[in-house]
């Protein structure tokens, strides 16, 4: 008996026009980001009020485009141009339009304010509907680093900028004394000196800009670390008037003034700073995130040219959502403790309580760290923050509490990274960089309450 074959018919066309939503499954994540986007207050989105020229995207349906994109890993506008007509859920968001490129771009890069609304309301729907707990939470705060759209090979050191410098103007008095010169041997085909001298002006004029932004920037790094040494001082000599003694160790350094001989520019991405990513160093941009660490929602998020966490804990929490409510406890590691940090985050009792580590904790655990202990007695009233930090982390409870820490905000991360495919930013500046990490953790925030079973409430 011979075998049986769908009839496969590519040329018949359809005798009735097709249903999109008949080729996307119910459950399918397409839906609930659109009725989410839909239940979302857009009044801030940017539109042509004169309502002059070709018919606008609406804003629901070009933000619903980003968010799905970006959910899915698909991050350049044109890759999202070519996913309207490939890809059959994101031709049903887009109800069988296809928004160029630029427009895709444009929006993007014109909605600071409605992205970072959306992050908030995306938060909101989350507490309405009882998914997050608003009030009396505990978050997870760590950073990533996350490339920037410019290569490392294009950054220059101020020590490298000022030799430079230094050839360019050389050469520049080599071609004019080979200007005056009646018998010098003429350059290549297509070349004149003029244009050459031009090239290497405007080459100083950019070293110049360069250098004047390493200036600038090394004058707040030293107002800063000025600030840190007087501090040093001054506690030092308030303990040895306590004690009577001279304070053991080495005396604090003051701080150099100007640029370091390794201080970076970078011509593509100058707001881009040269940081370790990995084992080794990249240009990136350090995003930051507080993850709740019941639902593993991102509830603040921001971005930080710093190639550390030592001054991020406290401007972290400060982007925490209004629509969450109180942080209670912050759970942080080794790199965002110091006792300014901790004591202005905590204020007098006022503020969250931190959980930070002390050092490095080294993987797996001792024999030691199996055996019940009891609590070890709590330090004495005044006693210093290091202490007190430290025994927060020794008790049973602390160490609950600060175990959720790697298993909340470090997989969030990974997620972004490894799942989504969110590696490198597009965009260009640090406001740039920051837009797209808000639309980042919006898109993330909303896969993830898909995935959490969350039914959207209209208003």
């Amino acid at each position: 008996m011979a075998a049986k074959f769908v009839n496969i018919d590519r040329d018949t066309p359809l005798l009735l026009p097709p249903d999109l939503r008949d080729w996307v499954k119910p459950d399918h994540m397409v839906h609930f980001i659109m009725d989410a986007v839909d239940a979302l207050n857009l009044g801030t989105a940017r539109v042509n009020e004169r309502g002059t020229g070709s018919a606008q995207y609406p804003p629901s349906m070009m933000l619903g485009l980003l968010i799905y994109s970006y959910a899915t890993g698909t991050f350049s506008s044109r890759r999202i141009e070519c996913q309207t007509y490939e890809n059959v859920a994101v031709r049903l968001l887009c109800a069988d339009t296809h928004p160029d490129h630029d427009s895709i771009c444009k929006f993007r890069v014109e909605n600071k304010e409605l992205l970072g609304s959306a992050f908030h309301q995306v938060l909101e729907l989350a507490a309405n509907t009882h998914v997050l707990k608003v009030g009396d939470i505990t978050v997870s705060v760590d950073g990533t680093k996350v490339l920037a759209n410019a290569s490392k090979h294009s950054a220059m050191s101020h020590d490298h900028l000022e030799k430079q410098m230094k050839l360019a103007e050389e050469q520049i008095g080599e071609l004019l004394a080979k200007a005056e010169e009646a018998d010098s041997v003429p350059l290549q085909d297509g070349l004149s000196i003029p244009d050459e001298i031009k090239r290497r002006e405007d080459r100083i004029a950019k070293l110049k800009e360069a250098k004047k932004v390493m200036e600038e920037r090394a004058k707040v790094r030293f107002e800063a670390e000025q600030a840190e040494y007087e501090a040093k001082l001054a506690a030092r000599e308030a303990k040895e008037k306590e004690t009577g003694k001279k304070s053991r160790g080495k005396q604090p350094k003051p701080p150099t003034t100007g640029p370091g001989p390794k201080d970076q520019y970078n011509f593509t991405d100058p707001e881009s700073r040269i940081m370790k990513e990995g084992g080794s160093f990249e240009q990136c941009y350090n995003a930051q995130a507080a993850v709740e660490v019941e639902t593993m929602l991102i509830v603040g998020q921001r971005v930080s040219d710093a190639p550390n966490d030592k001054q991020q804990m406290e401007p972290t929490l400060a982007a925490v959502s209004p629509a969450v409510g109180a942080v209670a406890q912050v759970l942080v590691d080794s790199g965002y403790y110091s006792e300014e940090a901790v004591t202005t985050v905590e204020d007098g009792g006022n503020g969250p309580t931190v959980y930070a580590a002390m050092k490095r904790q080294s993987h797996g655990r001792s024999v030691r760290q199996l055996e019940r202990h009891p609590d070890p007695p709590a330090p004495l009233p005044g006693a210093p923050v290091a202490e007190v930090m430290a025994h927060r982390l020794e008790t049973k409870a602390g160490k609950e509490l600060y175990g959720l820490r790697k298993q909340t905000v470090e997989p969030v991360f990974g997620i972004i990274k490894e799942a989504i495919g969110f590696r490198r930013f597009l965009l260009r500046g640090m406001e740039k960089a920051s837009l797209e990490w808000t639309l980042v953790s919006t898109s993330y925030n909303l896969k993830r309450l898909f995935n959490l079973g969350m039914k959207v409430k209209m208003a």
